[in-house]
């Protein structure tokens, strides 16, 4: 690792007109396939949803105020173990607030996190108690965005968890929180394993290997009570269907990620019809995602150039020595927030065997996107549970 000392840098987004003049062109000159009628999203995402979806994007969406308001945020790069790391340091106006690390996962970036920052940073200004104030740091995993592309191989999430550790030291954070789902999951949870002193807890909307991935034998059955069995039963269907209609994303990433970057990096309708089916299947239809929010985010794909080096999380995961492990055992306060629309159902009787989860609440919506899809909701559950786990954070000045 670098040096505790190392500089930050301050980092804007300031993309040059000719980019944005380069993908004007290229969404006017799509070459469209054909698609079928009748069928809705079991081949992929539908051809007429796509056509509104571009047009939208070639004719409404406006970069420049999306850019100004990613701008409003402070955000630095440094360079931890030869990688450099992004991320927005959102300090709250409350000198007493607590440190919390949020981490976005894949398709996404720290663009979820437009909705949840202001209730977060600032809740006397947004109807809430002054005393469930966070200092917010927002960093883009490295290979995402403007933390991408990595230059070489290895960095599956654990790496990622260490890095993110020594991010928080040069931040000057002793005691803090750390929050996140999808791939955000995996490194929060990893974050509170290796640092259980630092990590005063650990708050998911997902959770690793908590589902149901076999199915379950009738004797296992028998030890639930009925509502945990009838649980356990329903994440073996999700899990299910999962492997047989929505795993192929993975697979294809896991494996051969350089192949598909060439598609992905070349065409602007690739690259959305790859991350925008992802947004549409995997939220809560009752609560729509905001279109500017999920093209901001693809953007940040395209004008990186990281498409490719975001998909290598899964190649790194898959060709890990402790892939297909259990997850190792974490006895950081732990709590999950769980969304009934996301893509599988978690257990707490499996989460039980690893985690160690003081506060389990089920919500009635919601799904793979709660940041985007329901922001009250989860700000609402990150504040109650670090309200019982505060920790001790230590206030510090923005790098310069």
């Amino acid at each position: 690792m670098d040096d505790l000392g190392a500089g930050m840098e301050p980092f804007r987004f300031e993309v040059p007109q000719e980019e944005l003049d380069d993908l004007a062109g290229r969404l006017r000159r799509v070459r469209w396939p054909d698609g079928l009628d009748g069928v809705g999203r079991a081949y992929g995402m539908p051809l007429g949803e796509m056509r509104e979806l571009v047009r939208y994007w070639a004719e409404d969406y406006d970069w420049r105020a999306a850019e100004a308001r990613l701008s409003a945020w402070p955000q630095y790069t440094t360079r931890i173990d030869g990688a450099r790391i992004h991320f927005a340091h959102l300090r709250s106006p409350e000198p007493h607030a607590m440190p919390l690390l949020m981490t976005h996962g894949w398709p996404g970036s720290f663009v979820e996190f437009q909705k949840v920052a202001g209730p977060l940073t600032d809740p006397r200004a947004h109807g809430g108690d002054p005393a469930d104030a966070f200092h917010l740091v927002l960093p883009s995993i490295p290979g995402f965005g403007p933390s991408g592309p990595t230059t070489e191989p290895g960095w599956e999430f654990k790496r990622v968890a260490r890095a993110f550790g020594v991010l928080m030291e040069r931040l000057g954070y002793d005691t803090y929180g750390v929050q996140g789902g999808d791939w955000g999951a995996a490194v929060s949870r990893e974050l509170g394993r290796i640092r259980p002193g630092n990590v005063a807890g650990v708050h998911l909307n997902l959770l690793p290997g908590g589902g149901a991935t076999a199915e379950p034998a009738p004797a296992d059955l028998a030890a639930l009570g009925p509502d945990e069995r009838e649980r356990t039963l329903a994440s073996w269907e999700r899990y299910r269907i999962w492997t047989r209609e929505r795993q192929g994303y993975a697979d294809i990433q896991a494996t051969r990620p350089q192949t598909l970057a060439y598609a992905l990096n070349d065409s602007p309708v690739g690259l959305l019809a790859w991350v925008g089916e992802k947004f549409a299947e995997w939220s809560d239809p009752r609560c729509p995602i905001d279109r500017d929010q999920m093209l901001t985010n693809v953007m940040l794909y395209w004008l990186t150039g990281t498409a490719g080096s975001a998909a290598r999380i899964y190649y790194e995961r898959a060709h890990a020595d402790h892939h297909g492990q259990p997850p190792e055992v974490s006895d950081t306060p732990t709590a999950l927030a769980d969304f009934p629309l996301d893509n599988f159902i978690p257990l707490r009787h499996v989460a039980a065997r690893t985690d160690r989860i003081v506060r389990w609440t089920s919500y009635d919506r919601g799904g793979h996107f709660p940041a985007m899809e329901v922001p009250d909701l989860l700000v609402g559950d990150i504040r109650a549970f670090f309200r019982e786990h505060p920790g001790v954070g230590r206030a510090v000045p923005s790098p310069e």
